[in-house]
């Protein structure tokens, strides 16, 4: 007899089942990004800025690769031998720091102002804010306690609170990117809007058309985060003004013409915002870009410069100009588009004039002639532009002969 109550079976001893539980499309994904990173080799976390970058040029099946596996572009440039200069100076980021500081001290007080006249004339005006506590251990709980905070502070209505620095999750390829707006305000309607502090300056009410656009294109980011908060179950209904919970316009706060005086404006996003979730979506293909690569391809930093290039000259790119002040891989993707003679270097609205002819070679035969169909109005173009420039260099070779 048994020693233990339920032990004896008169059939054979079942053995546990050990086969693996079957992957899923997002664990196979994670898997294949895992190796392509390389053994071993951590995952860089994707930002805000990142994902605004890849958005803006999402023809870029390279760049949505390497950000989708996570893969740390700076030291792949370095190893590739073109480092691209990227980060703002020391200098530049202490002042940005102190401006900041200066905009959120006495609980934020200022920026609620700012936020008040810019954004919600028709809200009583913020005597005094609620500032919560957002800590937590590691990005999963100070996000989890984010959303706790937006949560309460809608259900509170009637009041301005104020989020310093909270922490939003965003899917990405599959994986979570932990982004970190400078501030997120709630209203006392229960909207919530997205605040972007940058220390260029706002001259005479206006600032920098493209570092606004780039700024506009970052709190998108934030704001499709934040959307992704608002649509949990666990979300509280709208505000009692059944306003938007999540703002589409974002308060962008700067120093004032050339002192440390902050001033504000309020920046649409609807647009970026749309472009950049019509990117994130695509980014679910990112299966099929690694999917088409050649067996045995990784971005290890351990693997010598010369697989490394291969490497990364297996996933086709779409380099442009603006790569440069965005993308750590710019320099790389230049040199080796140049040394291919092909017309992007030349900026995409050159890129788009020329149709389907890709490289200065075709250009270039099809204006003399040598190719090209003449009915091709690109074609028809080139030709009579170099008919004009023949013509104008005869012209001052022979005014030049009679001097």
């Amino acid at each position: 007899m048994s020693d233990f109550h339920g032990s004896a079976s008169s059939g054979p001893r079942r053995q546990p089942d050990r086969t693996p539980p079957p992957r899923t499309r997002a664990t196979g994904l994670r898997h294949r990004l895992a190796e392509l990173r390389g053994p071993g080799v951590p995952a860089k976390a994707l930002d805000a800025r990142a994902l605004a970058a890849l958005a803006a040029n999402p023809g870029c099946g390279r760049r949505a690769l390497l950000d989708g596996a996570g893969v740390d572009k700076a030291s792949l440039a370095e190893r590739l031998g073109a480092p691209a200069p990227f980060g703002q100076s020391q200098f530049a980021l202490t002042r940005g720091n102190a401006f900041e500081a200066r905009v959120k001290a006495d609980g934020g007080a200022e920026l609620l102002r700012l936020a008040h006249a810019a954004l919600d004339r028709g809200a009583e005006p913020p005597a005094r804010a609620r500032v919560p506590d957002l800590t937590a251990a590691g990005p999963e709980g100070r996000a989890a306690r984010t959303a706790l905070a937006l949560r309460e502070a809608t259900a509170e209505a009637g009041a301005w609170t104020l989020l310093d620095h909270p922490m939003l999750a965003l899917e990405v390829a599959g994986s979570p990117a932990f982004l970190e707006p400078d501030a997120v305000i709630v209203h006392p309607d229960g909207r919530w809007t997205v605040v972007e502090i940058k220390s260029f300056p706002m001259l005479d009410g206006a600032a920098d058309p493209a570092k606004v656009g780039a700024a506009a294109r970052q709190a998108a980011v934030y704001v499709l985060a934040l959307e992704r908060v608002a649509a949990h179950p666990a979300a509280p209904p709208q505000g009692p003004a059944g306003a938007p919970r999540v703002g589409h316009r974002v308060l962008l706060v700067c120093p004032k013409d050339f002192s440390n005086l902050p001033a504000a404006s309020a920046v649409d996003v609807r647009r970026q915002r749309a472009v950049t979730a019509r990117q994130l979506a695509r980014l679910t293909r990112v299966e099929d870009i690694a999917a088409a690569l050649p067996e045995g391809v990784c971005f290890s930093p351990e693997l010598p410069p010369e697989e490394l290039t291969a490497a990364v000259e297996s996933v086709p790119a779409a380099y442009a100009p603006e790569c440069l002040a965005t993308c750590e891989l710019a320099f790389h993707c230049r040199e080796r588009s140049r040394t291919a003679g092909a017309v992007t270097p030349l900026g995409r609205p050159v890129r788009a004039e020329l149709g389907g002819l890709s490289t200065v070679d075709d250009v270039l035969a099809a204006a003399r002639g040598e190719a090209g169909d003449p009915d091709d109005p690109v074609v028809a173009a080139l030709r009579r532009a170099a008919a004009l420039r023949a013509r104008a260099l005869r012209e001052a070779a022979e005014v030049a002969a009679c001097r």
